[in-house]
């Protein structure tokens, strides 16, 4: 929403300090090494401290180097990221007066994946509203087989899609940035099962190329950087054969070293990396972290895969896509109180709920662990 202009970067900046809870020591240094079996972590500074229990909250780290050129060009100026500044996306956004408008993201997990779909929508619709559409080919490329995992949220995208004339483009993963020619180069991942091919076309200013690639031309370029586990939590052993900690799906309990638990973006759980999805997992973990210091067993396997993705379709309207591990539509039953019955819908009230209830109950409950 900072990227297309309807909220201020500001209103998303508090001080941390304000956040850490009495009675917790706060220690201001860098992680830089675990050792699950001393039970150690290594600071930068501070040198090594033990724990009895270790909780892994550590998140992501972007991964420039996975896609040739991107970390020149977001440097440059030439290409944005609401990932990295939103201020940018929305200064070249105002700027953009036609052309191919291009939105992608890479092959790996990310922060919400549906962010780039996100910035894509809203982007239609500001270049909707300025009279750029007849000029302007909105193109949204994404290396799944599908627009969106939840099929009752992909059919309402889909109808986003033909609304805005977005052309979507599935399968298609992006590998080269060329700041000079002003390109970006996709692989076409899914070659088998790609219904999607692109073949040279002027309007789009494509070309094709060997290897089962496709340059397009850009105008306007919007990504998710490529995400990855931070290199020190790779190298602890903890992680799974992906890179990522290797946890219980159900009780965020390591696999390996029970006394070690990982909830958030860091941990090897298959559903979407969402702020909504750590509101759910919190209470599990921290009912089995003290079952453990208690010396009991774990019991509480009640995480099912709960995550959410407010996906913003255009200026004032918005779906809410709750789904589980079975990706299957989960609506929370709070929401009709808000007289929302069918948040797989746009809607201006959720639309409502995303600009200001959101914000206020993340500041003022979610990081405070007071139950929402």
């Amino acid at each position: 929403m900072v990227g297309a202009g309807c909220y201020s970067l500001k209103n998303c900046i508090r001080e941390e300090s304000n956040f850490i809870p009495d009675g917790v020591e706060w220690i201001k240094d860098y992680a830089i090494k675990i050792d699950p079996k001393s039970y150690e972590v290594t600071l930068q500074k501070q040198g090594r401290i033990a724990y009895q229990v270790l909780i892994v909250a550590t998140g992501v780290t972007y991964d420039f180097s996975m896609i040739e050129g991107l970390k020149e060009a977001l440097d440059r100026g030439v290409v944005c990221s609401n990932y990295i500044n939103p201020e940018k996306t929305w200064e070249l956004l105002q700027k953009f007066k036609g052309g191919n408008a291009i939105f992608t993201q890479p092959t790996t997990p990310i922060k919400c994946g549906g962010a780039p779909q996100k910035a894509a929508y809203l982007s239609a619709d500001y270049i909707r509203k300025h009279g750029l559409k007849e000029k302007s080919n909105v193109i949204l490329a994404l290396p799944g087989s599908v627009i969106f995992g939840v099929k009752i949220i992909a059919e309402t995208l889909m109808q986003k899609v033909k609304e805005y004339d977005i052309h979507l483009k599935l399968g298609l993963a992006p590998v080269k940035i060329d700041i000079q020619k002003r390109t970006i180069t996709f692989k076409n991942v899914l070659p088998n099962e790609n219904q999607c091919i692109i073949n040279d076309d002027p309007k789009l200013r494509t070309t094709i190329l060997p290897e089962n690639k496709v340059e397009i031309a850009f105008d306007f370029l919007h990504l998710a950087p490529p995400q990855t586990t931070h290199s020190f939590i790779k190298e602890s052993g903890l992680t799974n054969s992906l890179g990522w900690v290797d946890v219980n799906i159900h009780s965020l309990q390591h696999n390996v070293y029970p006394n070690i638990f990982s909830l958030g973006d860091a941990a090897a759980l298959p559903t979407a990396k969402t702020g909504a999805a750590i509101r759910k997992q919190v209470p599990v973990l921290v009912d089995n972290v003290l079952s453990y210091l208690k010396g009991k067993t774990i019991q509480n396997f009640d995480y099912q895969g709960y995550s959410s993705c407010p996906l913003v379709t255009g200026y004032g309207e918005m779906v809410l896509a709750e789904f589980n591990y079975k990706n299957e539509f989960t609506p929370d039953p709070k929401l009709k109180r808000m007289l929302i019955f069918d948040s797989y819908k746009p809607h201006w009230r959720l639309w409502i709920l995303k600009k200001y209830i959101l914000p206020y109950l993340y500041w003022n409950k979610m990081l405070k662990g007071i139950p929402v």
